[in-house]
């Protein structure tokens, strides 16, 4: 049964609430990705994506790195992480989600942040999932 099955068709047995999955560690440039998911009546309700360093700092906040990011590869996280989440709040499934174009590593990260999310909440489990990503992720 695919996760898409469960929110086209609201179940009572989806719990309502806040489930997140995160990177295990932070990355070699200090970030560490995680996707938060609000459930309510068996449908996704607000997605947030997004990177924090260990102060907590979110990476979408960070005017340097999206001034570098948007000259080079002509996006930013805080366009890219928004472009995501919509795209996963509109069509309910983490298998369908679309690449933005200069953020295809983070469009990988996302889906497996989401993937392990989505389980999480086939489980009702609202502890964190800790996902591992390879050092070239």
């Amino acid at each position: 049964m695919s996760v898409f099955f469960y929110f086209m068709y609201p179940r009572e047995s989806i719990r309502d609430g806040y489930y997140t999955a995160e990177a295990k560690y932070f990355n070699e440039d200090g970030w560490k990705e995680f996707v938060t998911i609000f459930v309510s009546g068996g449908k996704i309700t607000t997605v947030e994506y997004n990177a924090k360093n260990s102060s907590g700092f979110l990476r979408s906040w960070d005017m340097d790195y999206m001034r570098v990011m948007n000259e080079s590869v002509g996006t930013y996280p805080n366009a890219y992480t928004r472009i995501y989440a919509a795209d996963l709040l509109a069509k309910q499934d983490s298998e369908k989600i679309e690449a933005v174009p200069g953020a295809t590593r983070s469009y990988h990260k996302f889906k497996r942040l989401a993937a392990a999310v989505m389980g999480k909440i086939e489980e009702g489990d609202t502890s964190v999932a800790f996902v591992e990503f390879p050092h070239d992720e």
